[in-house]
């Protein structure tokens, strides 16, 4: 079987996987929603009026697909692998020419494609629920490799997690221990003024950051950053965490 075979192969299988595990489907398309009647409807934007939700609702929407590129990837991936783990089904497929990098890409591109539709429907919400009026343009398109390159991230760090816990509800507990300060330390829904001066360059460190900087560039028409050198930065830290994730899956348990 040809390379491009077996990952059409996995690729299928996992995407059998997901439909089938029903809860995940829910949850995966029902918890973007809820983020945004939360904070987008409920909560809503104050302009000038001080505290986190101080800028317009336009800045907000790149804290809203962030919550996904960052959240989904972390626990599916990371569960996957405990899972593999704890039923000794690397050790079935250390037997097939499927290497560790396949699997993975495999896995990263169903979370691209379930990402993918979470997040043009969290965009859909922002502007029915929200009124929400996004800036259009040719380079909003960069929507779509922005979210690709973060999920392709995650799910390296997710695998990663799933090597380093020593089960399920481990890599639950440990992916929320990570996602939850990324979430709000990486310019998505706390601006970095808000924040110590002293702390602010520790942004940088964040992979989320990126991610969020360069959706908020194409997707904001007051942004002050551009989307082009976050999406290479991104990238770049897609390669290293892919790299690490795939080195880190077992090929036996």
């Amino acid at each position: 079987m040809t390379r491009l075979g077996r990952l059409r192969a996995e690729f299928t299988a996992a995407w059998h996987a997901f439909l089938r595990r029903r809860t995940a489907v829910f949850f995966t398309f029902f918890f973007p929603a809820i983020i945004v009647v939360i904070f987008g409807a409920l909560v809503q934007t104050q302009p000038t009026g001080g505290g986190i939700f101080a800028e317009p609702k336009g800045y907000y929407v790149a804290g809203y697909l962030a919550v996904v590129v960052l959240f989904t990837p972390l626990s599916r991936v990371g569960s996957t692998v405990a899972r593999h783990r704890e039923g000794s089904q690397f050790e079935k497929l250390a037997t097939t020419p499927l290497s560790s990098a396949e699997w993975l890409l495999a896995q990263s591109l169903v979370n691209v494609v379930v990402i993918g539709i979470a997040a043009l429907l969290l965009l859909v919400l922002s502007v029915l629920v929200t009124g929400t009026a996004l800036a259009l343009s040719p380079a909003t398109l960069l929507v779509v490799p922005l979210v690709a390159v973060g999920v392709v991230l995650f799910c390296g760090m997710g695998a990663i997690i799933g090597r380093v816990a020593d089960s399920q509800d481990g890599v639950i507990a440990a992916s929320n221990a990570i996602a939850l300060p990324l979430l709000f330390l990486s310019e998505t829904f706390v601006t970095p003024d808000l924040l110590p001066a002293w702390f602010r360059p520790a942004l940088g460190l964040s992979p989320l950051t990126y991610v969020a900087r360069g959706i908020r560039a194409v997707t904001y028409a007051d942004a002050t950053t551009v989307a082009a050198p976050n999406l290479l930065i991104a990238a770049a830290l897609a390669v290293v965490f892919f790299l690490a994730g795939a080195y880190a899956v077992p090929q036996t348990d």
